[in-house]
């Protein structure tokens, strides 16, 4: 499955993202740098009526949110981590199997936790107004 969108189109894009993966619990968003990640699940927790503030926990690792439609969701941004032992010190694996959404940007960063059923959310940049997403389905 792929969608391209503009970026004045990405709320758009997160509801036809939302009704793909809904019934996933782990989705890895991989791209690369200014891609747009934070960008798409910020959209995401819009579609899903968010009320927290919504930003990347570059530094704290995991921001968690709720959601009246899909309840517990752990943003989790795993740039600064050195592996999987780091991210099993951080408690990161406990929150994959904790039964709420995580969304993970940078997951190659500790990609053997992730479970098998993980959704693979591709980004592409095309070009400066331009991105497409892939569904890469399983890790």
């Amino acid at each position: 499955m792929e969608m391209t969108y503009q970026i004045h189109q990405i709320n758009d894009a997160a509801a036809w993202l939302w009704e793909q993966g809904k019934s996933r619990s782990v989705w890895a968003f991989d791209a690369p740098m200014g891609s747009g990640k934070t960008t798409l699940i910020h959209a995401l927790c819009t579609f899903l009526d968010v009320q927290d503030a919504v930003a990347s926990p570059t530094f704290a690792i995991v921001n968690q949110y709720e959601s009246p439609v899909a309840g517990n969701i752990w943003h989790m941004d795993w740039y600064r981590l050195k592996g999987e032992e780091e991210a099993m010190a951080a408690g990161i694996e406990e929150l994959l199997y904790a039964g709420g959404y995580c969304w993970i940007e940078w997951p190659e960063k500790a990609r053997e936790i992730l479970p098998e059923e993980c959704w693979w959310v591709k980004i592409e940049w095309v070009n400066d107004e331009t991105r497409k997403i892939i569904i890469q389905g399983n890790r």
